[in-house]
Formats: structure tokens, sequence, C-alpha cells
């Protein structure tokens, strides 16, 4: 039976659309996973060395920042790790048990490189532990348990990508934690590194860990098994009908009425509203840069870029797959694809506006860090606005509305087309900055990126023919990509 799921998903694999840029971008990523596989090796190799020459005790050191090293593998799995997934609706029809559809969906995450990866990290150290002179025994209980973490992280990101509130908690609590610690306020690690230290030096309490996985795992299985249903997710909550004409907005034409269409999407779906609580927590972005004294100065304008941007690379990166549910009806219709950019844009550039002033409250830091914000938002106007929306073009990942989980999107969505946009959005401003520091002028490092930005914003007529004509050369392929499933 597991036999069978294996071969239907090697033929959703090739016989997908876009086959090709999946292929291309899996031989991109297998060598991005042999570099960061050899940086794991390295440090599990070296880090005991290292830490004896700061003449720190290797094991100790190690599990006390054990905590912040699984908690960062947590986000960076909610961030990144794309849930494993089959196309549940056509085997509940045929003589498949759900034990074993549930079974073979969570096993394929077992294998994940976000998984095996950090063997090469925990084996080469435990390792050198051993040769070193470390009770073996105690090193492999240690070792048990730090796998067991990983494999619990693994199913924390399956259980955080499908319940809501638990997401909302869990990033409630990591963001209490790093800025408790980040302040001085409160060491989360007088605590755990005992805990962990506890694995290598008490027989036995490396079951714990063992217990909490497979009690994960049994209720992750239970979760799943009883949300497999054919009609799962078609019963919805009744609510009062409201309407919102937003009549305000008829005064602009085509354009307002594409205007009221994303402003409704936005409020009554449960994936465009988590947007809007990403984009908030991008304002508390610059914390980590302006506060720390340690930070490289060229990177207050990679701050000021993600202060003022949330919104911009949280939303404005997964246009057109926001209207992929009515995608092929709206291409039926005589709209121009002008007005529906247009209106994305002046989106974009009224929530880029709204954060600059909301993020005010970093004045507290000087007039300087502000204008740097401020300086980030018109580059967010005038220039990324424009390559977020021609990446869209080739965004071609069908977004499910109802569904909160991924709130970055879908990682299918990524592709080559994609990344090398993201180039110039980010690398652009740090270099036209760091001309303005090389010749001393932090005033004309600022004036250099806020002049790229109403460069950008003149010139937005012949952008948006350029966007307009890309939109429809694409428009086909995106259509058919739209009505795929899975």
């Amino acid at each position: 039976m597991i036999k069978k799921f294996i071969y239907l998903e090697w033929k959703a694999f090739t016989r997908s659309a876009s086959f090709g840029a999946n292929l291309a971008m899996k031989i991109l990523i297998g060598f991005l996973m042999v570099y960061f596989s050899l940086i794991f090796i390295a440090m599990g190799v070296g880090a005991f060395y290292v830490l004896k020459k700061m003449n720190l005790e290797p094991l100790i050191t190690v599990n006390k920042f054990l905590i912040y090293y699984f908690l960062s593998d947590l986000v960076v799995r909610l961030l990144m790790q794309a849930i494993p997934v089959l196309n549940i609706k056509p085997l509940l029809v045929l003589p498949f048990k759900k034990p074993t559809i549930v079974h073979f969906s969570l096993g394929k995450t077992a294998i994940s490189f976000f998984n095996w990866t950090h063997a090469l990290f925990f084996v080469p150290f435990s390792i050198v532990l051993i040769i070193e002179g470390y009770d073996v025994v105690g090193i492999l209980f240690w070792l048990i348990a730090a796998f067991s973490i990983v494999y619990i992280n693994n199913f924390l990101n399956i259980i955080l990508n499908n319940i809501d509130k638990l997401f909302v908690i869990f990033l409630g609590i990591a963001l209490a934690l790093g800025a408790a610690q980040y302040y001085k306020l409160f060491d989360i690690t007088t605590f755990t590194g005992p805990v962990f230290q506890g694995f290598y030096e008490t027989k036995g309490l490396f079951l714990i860990p063992i217990l909490v996985l497979i009690g994960l795992y049994a209720f992750t299985f239970k979760y799943f098994k009883n949300n497999l249903f054919l009609d799962a997710g078609l019963s919805k909550k009744e609510d009062i009908a409201t309407t919102e004409n937003l009549t305000w907005l008829n005064q602009f034409g085509t354009l307002g009425t594409f205007l009221k269409n994303d402003i409704k999407l936005i409020k009554r779906n449960k994936r465009s509203k988590t947007t809007i609580f990403m984009s908030i927590l991008f304002l508390f972005y610059g914390l980590i840069f302006f506060g720390n004294k340690d930070q490289p100065e060229i990177m207050h304008i990679f701050a000021g870029i993600f202060v003022s941007g949330g919104f911009l690379f949280v939303f404005g990166q997964f246009v057109p797959s926001w209207d992929s549910s009515y995608y092929q009806l709206m291409m039926t219709q005589n709209i121009p694809y002008r007005g529906y950019i247009t209106s994305k844009w002046w989106l974009i550039v009224i929530a880029t506006f709204i954060s600059t002033i909301l993020a005010s409250f970093y004045l507290f830091y000087g007039i300087e860090i502000y204008l740097t914000i401020v300086a980030g938002a018109i580059y967010n106007i005038g220039v990324n606005s424009h390559l977020v929306l021609l990446g869209g073009a080739f965004t071609k990942t069908p977004i499910d509305l109802s569904n909160a989980s991924g709130a970055f999107g879908d990682k299918k969505a990524f592709n080559i087309s994609s990344m090398l946009l993201t180039l110039p959005k980010l690398l652009l401003p740090l270099l036209l900055y760091w001309i303005g520091l090389h010749f001393g002028n932090k005033t004309l490092g600022l004036t250099l990126v806020g002049g790229a930005g109403v460069l950008g914003f003149v010139f937005r007529n012949t952008v948006f023919s350029i966007i307009e004509k890309r939109y429809k050369i694409e428009k086909y392929s995106t259509i058919s990509a739209y009505k795929q499933k899975n």
C-alpha cells in the first residue's frame, strides 16, 4: 500500500504543469542542502575544540543554548518547511484505510531535510565527545534525547500549521522569551541548561522526550484521522451576514472596484487576515537592529525596508495568487490588466504609508533612525512594489483563502525567476546606503535609497507597461496552474 502511495506521489510531481520549474528548483535546493550540510558537519566537529580554546566546558555550554537552537529550528520550519500532503479526496473513495493514509502522510516528514540535517551536527559532536573521554552511554542517551526533540519539533510544526490558536500562542511565547533574553530581563537558559545536561548525567531522563514524541505523534495522528472526510472543511460556522458596499470607492472607477474586492478579500478570509497580523509583526523588526550597537550600521537600511514593507512582502509577493480561486472567471471578463495591477499597487502603497506612520515610535531612537525607515518606505513604494508585482507573474501556486497556515505562502510559489527578483529588493538599497557610508555621509546614503524610490514612482507608468506585458504572456500558463489542486 505504501509503495502505491510513493508511486502516486511521483506521478503527481512529474505530471505537474510546473514540473520544469520544480525540477530546476529542486536542483538549486540540492546545492544549498550540500552547502549547509558541510557547514553543520564543520560545526559538529569543530564546536568542541573552539569552546575549549575559549576556556568553556563544551557539553555544558552547548546544553545551555540548546533551547534557542531548537526554538530557532521550529521557527525556520514554520516559515520554510512544506507540510507533505496527499490529494486526499480521490483516495477516500478507494479501498485505502484511513490510518494507512495518515501514517504515510506523517511518515513522509521523517525523511525531511529539516530532520536529518541535525544529525550532521549532533553525531560528529557526540563522536568527538566520546573520543575526548566522555561517558559513552551518557552521550548516547543525550543524542537520543536530542533527536527526539528534533522530531518533536517536526510534529509541532504540523500541528501549529493546522491549528491557528496554537500557532499564535507559540509565536507569542517565542517572541517574549527572545525579547526577555535580549534585554536581559529573564534568562531561560538558567532553567533549560540543567535539563539538557541531565540527559547526559541522569540515566533514564532521556525517556521523557521519547514519551513526549510518542504522545505528540499519537495526538497528530488522531487529529488528522478525525478530520479525514470527503466533506471536511465544507461545513462552516454560521454567522450573521453583513454587507459592505464601500460606495465611497466608486469615485475611482475601475480602480475603486478592484480596491473594494481586495479590501473585502482581506477582511473576510482567514489566510488574508493572517497577512495583516504578520505585517504588524514586521513593525517590530527594527528592534533587533536599532537597539543593538553591535550590528553593522549598514543593516539599519535593511531594517528600514522590512519595518515599512511587512504588507508588501507578505501580501504583495503572492499577487495574483490571492485571486486564484476565481482567476479563470476573471480572465473571461473584459477586465484591463492595467487596472488590476494598479489596484494592487495602490493597496501596497497605502499599507506601506500606514506602516510608516505606525512606526513613528522609533523616534525614541532618534530622528535619524526614523528617517531610515522613511527612506526604506519610499524605496518600497517606488521600487519593491513594482518588483513584487512583476514577480507575481511567475507565481503560479493557488492560495486556499480558508486556510491560515503558511502565512508566508506556499513554498511551491518560490521559483528561480521570483528568487532573482528578490535581489534588488534587498541588495540594491544596501548597496546604495553603503555608497553613502563609504563617503562618510549617512544622509547621502539615505538620499540615494530614497532617490531610487522617487525615480521608480516617476517612471511607474513605464514599469506598469512592462509588468502588464509579462502578465499577458504568462496568462494561460497561470490559468492552467491554478486548475491543479495538488
